[in-house]
């Protein structure tokens, strides 16, 4: 091979390597600059909130229940079992196990808010008793006045605990865990929630949920924000 056709040669196989190399490295930065990123605390957080929407379904529904002594019978018990499977699936079974497995442990080995986590635990556990009173009562609500108050009296405990449950996670579990991990630990960790997240509930988990919710709301009529504007 003379010279100048190695020299044209080598130059041709390097562009072809370039060719091979570059595309894929700008793909993927094209795919990491156009995907929303989301932390680990802005991801609980967030769930925190689908689940005081869900509390909203619960609030509405007592009072429907409650107005039914008075000619108004307009409880819908499958919204109420609805928002109880959500909660058992969505919130027990997924938030509070990442919680459980992710959050507490890394705390706790740092010595950091442990009496807040052993309390956040106790409460996952009575969580679920009254998930399963909520489910067991609704169906007879209407018919039955013991279910009646058990309903009631059990969307009640759920709603006072869970509120200071995440508002406290919130604002001083959730900052206080971020402490332990390095910048890396951290966003690793938000690749593994968005992982377990998927393989749970299939891409775009938490939107279909959140979803679901949209729908119960809609079914009461507090599908809007502007439902709870007070007349000032």
């Amino acid at each position: 091979m003379s010279e100048q056709l190695r020299r044209t040669f080598l130059k041709h196989s390097a562009a072809l390597a370039g060719g091979l190399v570059i595309p894929p490295l700008a793909l993927a930065q094209q795919k990491k600059e156009g995907e929303l990123e989301v932390t680990p605390n802005e991801d609980l957080m967030r769930e925190h909130g689908l689940l005081r929407r869900v509390l909203f379904i619960y609030d509405e529904s007592v009072l429907r229940l409650t107005q039914r002594t008075k000619g108004k019978p307009d409880f819908d018990a499958s919204i109420v079992t609805s928002c109880a499977d959500i909660v058992r699936r969505f919130v027990e079974d997924y938030h509070e196990k990442l919680e459980q497995d992710h959050i507490f442990p890394r705390l706790q080995k740092a010595g950091k808010e442990t009496a807040l986590v052993s309390t956040l635990l106790e409460q996952h556990n009575i969580g679920r008793l009254l998930t399963d009173k909520i489910k067991q009562s609704a169906s007879g609500a209407l018919k039955n006045k013991d279910d009646a108050r058990t309903l009631a009296d059990a969307i009640h405990k759920f709603q006072w605990m869970y509120r200071p449950h995440a508002a406290w996670e919130d604002t001083v579990l959730f900052p206080a865990f971020k402490t332990t991990l390095s910048q890396h630990e951290y966003d690793s960790l938000g690749e593994e929630f968005e992982k377990i997240e998927t393989q749970k509930f299939g891409e775009e988990g938490f939107e279909h949920v959140l979803a679901q919710v949209a729908e119960l709301e809609k079914k009461l009529g507090i599908a809007d924000p502007s439902h709870y504007t007070p007349t000032p």
